[in-house]
């Protein structure tokens, strides 16, 4: 019985039952473990809504064929199945349905529903390991602009040179200026004489 039901409620994420509500599959998506290093395959939740209870045209037909049954029938048995439901919540208070969840019955006599996770069986984690692989090229996009792996390194590396390579002279100039400033600063202190770069300073002979 679950199972032509479950069938439709895969194919069509919804199924409504007279009287009770609506139960929805929703896909939660993909998603990643850091700590064991995977990746999470999609899992499903059901979500129940007890505010919409009319199956549409589509699901009668539907339940007609699996059934082999005129669509009346279908429509028949479909009915009583959910007055059996309503009426075990009810006495029962906890109805399992299989692969979906339970229905229940709360304190004030609400139907509630308690969902089932799942993951389909042909869903896997699968290992996420990072490869670095340095030979390979590969496009970037950089701005506007797209490059390559191999480009942005030589622009990288050529950045990280250029003040080496580029500024050197500047501090030779620097001091060379700064030396050529003392010169000339001694020399106008001594009127312009050449001697004055050596040792002015006379001795006296002792005799």
């Amino acid at each position: 019985m679950f199972e032509v039901l479950n069938s439709y409620l895969f194919q069509h994420q919804s199924i409504s039952i007279p009287g009770l509500g609506t139960i929805f599959l929703e896909r939660q998506p993909a998603g990643a473990d850091i700590g064991s290093k995977n990746l999470l395959p999609p899992a499903y939740r059901f979500r129940f809504d007890k505010y919409f209870d009319a199956p549409d045209k589509d699901f009668f037909s539907f339940l007609a064929a699996e059934r082999n049954i005129p669509d009346y029938e279908a429509i028949k048995w479909y009915s009583e199945f959910s007055f059996d439901l309503r009426n075990k919540i009810r006495q029962e208070e906890r109805v399992p349905w299989d692969d979906v969840g339970v229905l229940a019955k709360d304190a004030d006599g609400n139907i509630i529903f308690e969902s089932t996770s799942t993951t389909p069986l042909f869903l896997r984690p699968v290992p996420a390991r990072m490869v670095v692989r340095k030979d390979i090229q590969h496009n970037l996009l950089v701005g506007d602009r797209e490059t390559t792996n191999y480009r942005m390194n030589e622009l990288l590396h050529a950045e990280r040179e250029a003040p080496r390579k580029e500024t050197w002279w500047i501090y030779a100039l620097v001091f060379s200026l700064l030396a050529l400033g003392i010169l000339l600063y001694h020399f106008y202190a001594n009127q312009w004489q050449a001697a004055s770069l050596g040792n002015q300073q006379k001795l006296e002979l002792l005799k």
